[in-house]
């Protein structure tokens, strides 16, 4: 049971990494979260994945931020509240929808934004 599981860590590692390098290419996809998921499926599975993926020169330094830290740099909160922000009005001029649900949305976006915002910058690290 322990052999399946452990590929099954392994096999949601690499869809996330697959879905992480997707989106590092497609404007409207997520990176980082795919990212920060499959570093936990590799923890669970594979420490030679988890630490390729930490150790990754473009990656890393924001995984490892995250996992140490629970934090989120200035360049990354800024994206990603202006992503929110074009998300919620794409919403809005497409979908057109009623009070209720206007406002369901943009609570929930808001309260996204708000806990982005909320987390600490990056340490300096020697």
């Amino acid at each position: 049971m322990r052999h399946a599981s452990r590929a099954i860590w392994l096999s949601l590692g690499f869809l996330f990494v697959a879905l992480g390098f997707i989106g590092a290419l497609l404007p409207l996809m997520p990176t980082t979260i795919f990212l920060i998921l499959a570093a936990g499926c590799f923890a669970r599975s594979s420490p030679r994945f988890e630490a390729w993926l930490l150790d990754h020169p473009r990656f890393g330094p924001t995984l490892r931020a995250w996992r140490e830290d629970g934090a989120i740099g200035p360049r990354a909160k800024a994206m990603a509240c202006s992503g929110i922000a074009l998300g919620y009005a794409l919403f809005w001029w497409a979908a057109r929808p009623s009070l209720l649900i206007d406002l369901l949305v943009a609570v929930v976006m808001a309260g996204c934004a708000a806990f982005i915002l909320s987390r600490p910058a990056p340490k300096e690290r020697p």
